[in-house]
């Protein structure tokens, strides 16, 4: 078994790099010969997803000395969306992603480590440790923290996506401060990714999907001895993928891609599913174009409605059978890849027997789907010709095909008090500019004015359009990610107050109602906005991430990068 670590510490010449280990405690019998692997762990204090993985990261390592590896952790930055919202900081937390994987990237190839434990949790990690892990195509296994468990307020379920709708329901009237504190205390009961099919959930059921993370990664509860187990069993695992030299590029195929696709329209996963697979599909030379998501919606049935879709939460899913049941249920179609290979050590095809439906008011089976066709609906249109995302399997019936009529704003917190005050109307279509990635910066999530338009009893009569994103936690007729973004001028550029759109879901068309000599003569006339940001890591940000439609990534896959 040759190993990248014996190259950097074995031998007379790399005696200083020995020296540096031996300082740390290291035993001189393991360097050099046993497997040198990374433990990414992305503790930190203020995320409660984040605030428990010194014990997932202990039990991964504890897995890697089991199989004869030796384990060095080290960190990567975590950022909350849900603390984040509504206010400037959530200009940050996507443009975290390619922090959090350049910094694997940087820890991992500075020092010559042979295989990578990815313990993460919430939105960007997931995403961001794949992408490294893509890029330096070294052994690597996924292991999240979980999800919490599911909160309650007077004898019902509650999670974090009530909670941000009482503020309009306090703004409506219909609850006091007093109610509304009370839910707060008790809708995130204690440590995990937050309890609905929000992007940190669907990314990690995904990684399931894609072959990077065992079964039950995205859905075993934070607090259940299970996800101690299932972490032993991750780190144990990367040392096998080590010793048969079993990566990413091996994993993370086309047809892989497609399984994740199939699985996110099923459980009807966050928008930002759009964003992330593009991104690690990216890191490998891998196109995935917002078609393709659309084409497998159009052929997949939706079998669950999680939080925000429904009343079942993550810990529900888990009890049903969890994501190789959905998988087995949408095997009996034919719509699986079944010969992609897993971190397991196996095929697809191989893990799915002895996985069923459990309870099938919670994942639905294939003859008997919510819908016919997958939860996420990707339209097109004279002001969005690269693509819009909306997450059909949230919106009501009566908004499914409708027209608004435009309320320009250009920050969210403008949008967000405008409904607050009673402003919006129905019937009304609030869009919201200079949101994207560029124009955001860093495509600030949409949950407060989504949210509010909800708690002010709206949410079947006025819908929302931006370049933004929407939270996993969003529900409503909310369509985002418009490309190409304001900041890069075109139609969605040039809407203006009054205007009419009109939405058409099933048929996956959106469409600005003025006619193209105006359009031509609004643009034209058009002068781009200046930035939002004037210093730091958000303008670099700015000067180099591409389109919402690519992923919004900011690095090219060049081949052979990283050959050894």
């Amino acid at each position: 078994m040759s190993l990248n670590s014996e190259k950097i510490f074995a031998g007379v010449e790399h005696a200083d790099a020995r020296s540096l280990l031996y300082a740390t405690g290291h035993l001189q019998e393991n360097i050099g010969r046993k497997p040198l692997i990374g433990v990414v762990n992305t503790f930190n204090e203020i995320v409660p997803g984040h605030f428990h993985l010194r014990g997932i990261a202990d039990a991964a390592k504890q897995g890697v000395l089991m199989a004869g590896g030796v384990p060095v952790e080290f960190p990567a930055i975590a950022i909350c969306d849900g603390i984040t919202m509504a206010h400037k900081g959530m200009m940050y937390p996507l443009p975290s992603r390619e922090l959090i994987a350049d910094s694997i990237e940087s820890m991992t190839m500075a020092h010559g480590l042979d295989g990578l434990v990815l313990v993460v949790s919430c939105d960007k990690t997931v995403p961001g440790a794949m992408m490294a892990a893509a890029r330096m195509n070294i052994p690597s296994i996924v292991i999240s923290g979980g999800p919490m468990p599911t909160g309650y307020y007077k004898n019902d379920v509650s999670d974090y996506s009530a909670c941000i709708e009482t503020v309009g329901k306090v703004h409506a009237g219909e609850m006091t401060p007093e109610e509304q504190e009370e839910l707060t205390q008790h809708c995130c009961p204690g440590c995990g990714s937050c309890s609905g099919m929000f992007t940190a959930n669907s990314m990690n059921c995904l990684a399931e999907a894609l072959g990077l993370a065992l079964p039950g990664n995205g859905t075993i509860p934070s607090y259940y001895g299970e996800r101690l187990a299932l972490a032993k069993r991750a780190g144990m695992r990367v040392v096998d993928l080590v010793q048969k030299h079993i990566c990413p590029k091996d994993i993370l195929t086309e047809q892989a891609f497609e399984n994740a696709i199939r699985v996110d329209m099923a459980i009807a996963g966050s928008t930002n599913t759009t964003l992330h697979l593009p991104a690690i599909a990216n890191e490998l030379g891998l196109p995935l174009p917002l078609k393709k998501f659309d084409e497998i919606s159009k052929t997949t049935p939706n079998l669950c409605h999680i939080s925000p879709n429904g009343h079942h939460h993550m810990d529900d899913l888990y009890r049903a059978g969890g994501i190789y049941a959905v998988m087995s249920e949408l095997n009996k179609a034919g719509l699986l890849n079944t010969d992609c290979l897993t971190v397991a050590g196996k095929t697809i095809g191989e893990l799915l027997p002895g996985h069923r439906i459990k309870d099938t008011t919670v994942i639905h089976t294939i003859d008997n789907p919510y819908s016919p066709q997958g939860g996420l609906a990707v339209l097109f249109g004279n002001l969005a010709p690269q693509g819009c995302v909306v997450k059909a399997a949230a919106v009501c019936e009566q908004m499914m095909k409708h027209t608004g009529r435009a309320r320009v704003f250009y920050y969210m917190e403008d949008a967000t008090q405008a409904i607050l005050r009673g402003d919006i109307v129905p019937g009304d279509m609030v869009v919201i500019k200079c949101e994207g990635p560029k124009g955001g910066p860093g495509m600030r999530e949409m949950l407060s004015p989504t949210a509010a338009i909800v708690g002010r009893g709206l949410g079947e009569t006025v819908s929302l359009l931006t370049d933004g994103r929407f939270s996993g936690a969003t529900r409503g007729a909310a369509i985002g990610h418009v490309s190409p973004e304001a900041m890069e001028g075109g139609v969605f550029a040039v809407i203006e107050e009054g205007d009419t759109i009109t939405v058409d879901i099933p048929n996956r068309s959106i469409t600005l109602n003025v006619d193209d000599e105006t359009i031509q003569k609004r643009i034209a006339a058009w002068k781009q906005p200046p930035l939002k940001v004037k210093s730091g890591y958000l303008v670099k940000y700015c000067k180099t991430v591409s389109s919402a439609a690519s992923g919004a990534v900011t690095t090219s896959y060049a081949e052979g990068a990283f050959d050894r």
